[in-house]
């Protein structure tokens, strides 16, 4: 059965991971359809095998890169992927019955749940699980907002379908660690940089490694639990020690 669904993707040498995602749901969908800044694997050979219909655009940034990949999409409905997510049987179950019921009629877009795999292990606990995303919305009505942590911007009622988006992101600690000051980048973006609290700096990453470890029963997860507690409490550390950073060199300018 195709659905009148457009899946469409980003990618720049996603190879490894975009048979894995299209095999996952592309046989019910429509169109495919891929933006590339410039691949040099064989990413483009893949997607051409899916059927995929491929853009190329060099990079604009996550945000401006995936609402520019929106403009290509004809389908009423968009299932925004990453290359390295797949759906999982019970969630691409739920996602055709989604259609099928007629529920597509009442909502203007689903959320699910994303798991991410860690060390071999799926994280189901802590600060990485449920990690709700807004993925399935009509195309006319969604577009991408925030310039790294992008999410979707939608208006209308949203349900929320059963089932995990099963994500690939971090295959090592070092593809983690390399995603820390990007991330904290953002995180001064969006902050006030005038204003620094040593008591911030010092507790929010202590109380970030409490709720994840401890509240929320990262412990649950073994070894891996642990290391996303703690490491995410560091990633806090850092995110405001640049906020401190940053004082500092306005102070400086000012003589």
């Amino acid at each position: 059965m195709r659905l009148p669904l457009s899946i469409v993707l980003i990618s720049y040498n996603e190879e490894k991971n975009l048979r894995r995602s299209l095999a996952s749901i592309a046989d019910h969908a429509k169109e495919i359809v891929l933006v590339d800044s410039g691949s040099s694997d064989r990413t483009l050979d893949v997607a051409t095998e899916f059927g995929a219909q491929v853009y190329y655009q060099p990079w604009l940034g996550y945000r401006d890169q995936k609402n520019r990949a929106l403009q290509y999409a004809t389908e009423p409905w968009i299932l925004a992927l990453d290359c390295d997510e797949e759906l999982s049987v019970e969630l691409k179950k739920n996602l055709v019955l989604f259609f099928t019921s007629g529920d597509c009629d009442r909502f203007h877009g689903a959320t699910f749940n994303r798991c991410t795999k860690f060390l071999n292990r799926w994280i189901r606990h802590g600060e990485w699980y449920p990690d709700t995303k807004l993925r399935l919305f009509r195309r006319e009505e969604g577009r991408w907002i925030e310039p790294i942590h992008e999410s979707i911007l939608l208006s209308g009622p949203v349900t929320h379908l059963k089932g995990d988006l099963l994500h690939y992101s971090f295959p090592s600690i070092e593809s983690y660690i390399k995603k820390i000051h990007p991330f904290a980048e953002e995180f001064l973006q969006k902050q006030d940089k005038k204003t620094w609290s040593l008591l911030a700096n010092l507790f929010r990453p202590l109380w970030r490694f409490l709720r994840g470890y401890f509240l929320r029963a990262g412990f649950l997860d073994g070894f891996p639990g642990f290391w996303i507690a703690y490491a995410t409490a560091f990633s806090v550390f850092v995110r405001y020690s640049l906020s401190y950073e940053e004082l500092v060199k306005e102070k400086r300018r000012d003589f």
